[in-house]
Order: structure tokens, then C-alpha cells, then sequence
């Protein structure tokens, strides 16, 4: 794991605003006891949830896409960790792991490639790396049977997720096979063709790698829904969509409807909770939209399936701050906090239930 910090106390401390009388999250999560013996760590450790962050630009970039979906995780924390410690969220079922930075490899990507071609080529290789890296510490969080929160980067981290958490949970005997469903709340359906590792790709590859069984897409966009990608979902019977336009236009069925349709599509096993941050409208991320659902949908989207489905992962992707077009957010990450904090008290109200 090369490019992951671990955090220690003082790592969160630094980012929570101690203030008299009250109690923050930064001050109840847990970190590793011990980051030379991580597995013992985690084996020990009594919390539920391990919150880490993935900051990269490097899968958006191989899909041609704006940089800044490595801005999202400071502020992200920034934002969690002060959030009140109070009796519907404490913190102490939340461990902060730390943060992928794969800044460097980016940088000597821009550096050394000589024109375009040869950067997407490098940045989809790069991408691999990075899939085998985040898959590692997917799989040494699941097969101690804890729930990983991952944050920030593009959706290629789909991918590493579903195949982490597949064999992480199959290790730990939760699942019978190394083969979870997913659900996306997005406006595209990332199952874009095998062809290099990029942020347009994840679900198809981990399908076409076996480790996904069912997948269904909530409010994905028709104007950026591939014909050939159409297709693929149409005649493949664990595959399926609710469209935004069938949602918010045509009016066929409701959004909390269509959250339990995906519910029950995949219920038969763990399922990767997936959101990415465009499809939240006027949201800054890889692809900002003035249409899409609004943020409140959003976090009921996680909190039902939180609640209502057997969550393998939470994912929340495409998100920034700052985009390498200048564009910038103050609120992204503090959005991504209130998503956060709706799903571990939903997976908590389920387990309650």
C-alpha cells in the first residue's frame, strides 16, 4: 500500500475544532491501535465502519474527463469530523483509516508524456496500479468484517470496491461465493467497453471478472446512455435501470419507488452501495449537471439502502472542490458528510430493526 497514509490521533485531532461543551466525531472515531499490524488492528477494533479516503484524478483523466475529484476528501473531513457527537450518530462505530494520494503518479504522467495519446495511455495503466492498491486494503477491511466508507476519485474505484469487498466478505464466510450486487445512484451507467482501465468502465469490468452478479443503475440520464450499453443492459437479466427521465418525467414510478426496485433487484446477497456526485444536480464533479436528483434524494438513495439492503461497501465518488478548470465548490464536502452520516445511521436503524 504504497500510497496510503495512515492516520494516526493526532492526524484527526488536527482537522476537529475542539470547542467547550460540546463533543465532535473527531474526537469518538477510532484510528488503528497499531499501523505496522494492521490486520490485528482491525481485528481488535469495535467499530462497524472504516472511513477512507481515494485522492486521484487519474481514472476521470483516462476517460477523457476534468481533474478534481482528488479535492474531495480534506474537505470531506474537514466537515465529518466536526460534525456533533450526540445519540443519533456517537462516532465511536467509525474508524478513520486514512487516504490514498496518488498525486505523484499523476504528476509524472503530465510530465513524461509526450501528447495525448501516450497520456491517456499511461493514465490507464496507472489506473491498474491503482485498482490493485485500493483492492488490498478493500479486502484486509471486509475479511475483518467491517464496512468500508471510501471517498473521493473517480468511479473506476467501483471496480477495486466490488472486487475488495467480494473476496474480503467471502474470506470472512459471509458470503458463499466471491460475488456481490451493486446499486449506482448516476447519470451514467460506467459500463462502458473493456477497453483500458478508466472511470467509464468499473461495473463492466468487475462483471466481466465475475465478481459482480446483479447490478441496477437509479436515474440514469438518456441523453448519455450509450446505444451499445443500452443494449447490453436490455438483454442481460442481472442488469437493470430506473431512467431519471422515467422518474422525474414520464412519471412511472416515484424516486423512492425506484430506490426499492433496485433494493429488491439485488437483495439476494451483499450489495455495493455506490453514489456518484453527478448525479446530484448543480453538484461540482467530473460531470456537473443542471439536472439530476437534489441533494436531500440523494441522502434518502443512502439511507434507504443503508437501511433496506445488505450494504457490502458505501462508495461516493466523482465528487470535488476544485476542478482543474477552476472551478470551485465550498460545499461538496460537507454534502458528502451528510451522506455519509445518513448511511451509518441507516445501517445502524436496519441492524436495530
Amino acid at each position: 500500500m504504497k500510497h496510503f497514509k495512515f492516520y494516526e490521533k493526532k492526524d484527526v485531532l488536527h482537522y476537529t475544532k475542539v470547542r467547550k461543551f460540546e463533543t465532535k466525531l473527531g474526537e469518538r472515531v477510532k484510528v488503528l491501535d497499531d499501523i505496522n499490524n494492521i490486520e490485528l488492528s482491525l481485528q481488535k477494533s469495535t467499530a462497524k465502519f472504516v472511513v477512507l479516503g481515494i485522492s486521484e484524478d487519474i481514472g476521470v483523466k483516462a476517460n477523457y474527463g476534468v481533474g478534481g475529484t482528488s479535492t474531495s476528501w480534506i474537505p470531506f473531513i474537514n466537515s465529518f469530523l466536526n460534525t456533533q457527537s450526540n445519540d443519533f450518530l456517537d462516532g465511536e462505530e467509525i474508524l478513520l483509516l486514512g487516504n490514498f494520494d496518488f498525486s505523484e503518479v499523476e504528476r509524472l504522467i503530465d510530465t513524461n508524456a509526450h501528447d495525448e495519446e501516450e497520456r491517456i495511455e499511461a493514465y490507464r495503466h496507472a489506473v491498474n496500479m491503482i485498482d490493485t492498491e485500493v483492492e488490498q486494503i478493500i479486502h484486509l477491511i471486509t475479511q475483518n468484517k467491517k464496512v468500508p466508507i471510501v471517498i473521493g476519485g473517480g468511479q473506476n474505484n467501483a471496480y477495486p470496491c466490488i472486487k475488495g469487498s467480494a473476496k474480503g466478505w467471502h474470506k470472512a464466510g459471509v458470503i458463499e461465493l466471491p460475488q456481490i450486487n451493486a446499486v449506482n445512484l448516476d447519470a451514467h451507467a460506467d459500463y462502458r467497453p473493456l477497453e483500458g482501465r478508466h472511470s467509464g468502465n468499473g461495473f463492466h469490468y468487475a462483471d466481466e471478472d465475475g465478481y459482480l452478479e446483479k447490478y441496477f443503475v437509479v436515474g440514469l440520464h438518456e441523453n448519455y446512455l450509450p446505444q451499445s450499453t443500452w443494449i447490453e443492459f436490455v438483454n442481460n437479466p442481472f442488469t437493470d435501470c430506473v431512467t431519471y427521465e422515467d422518474i422525474f418525467i414520464h412519471e412511472k414510478q416515484n424516486f423512492i419507488q425506484a430506490i426499492a426496485t433496485a433494493v429488491s433487484f439485488t437483495e439476494d446477497t451483499l450489495t455495493g452501495i455506490e453514489l456518484d456526485m453527478d448525479s446530484i444536480e448543480n453538484t461540482l464533479s467530473s460531470a456537473l449537471s443542471p439536472v439530476g436528483v437534489t441533494p436531500n434524494q440523494a441522502r434518502q438513495y443512502i439511507s434507504l439502502c443503508a437501511a433496506d439492503a445488505m450494504p457490502a461497501y458505501l462508495h461516493i465518488c466523482e465528487g470535488a472542490s476544485e476542478m482543474h478548470n477552476g472551478q470551485k465548490s465550498a460545499t461538496t464536502g460537507k454534502l458528502i458528510s451528510y451522506l455519509v452520516s445518513d448511511f451509518v445511521k441507516g445501517v445502524l436503524a436496519g441492524i436495530a430493526d
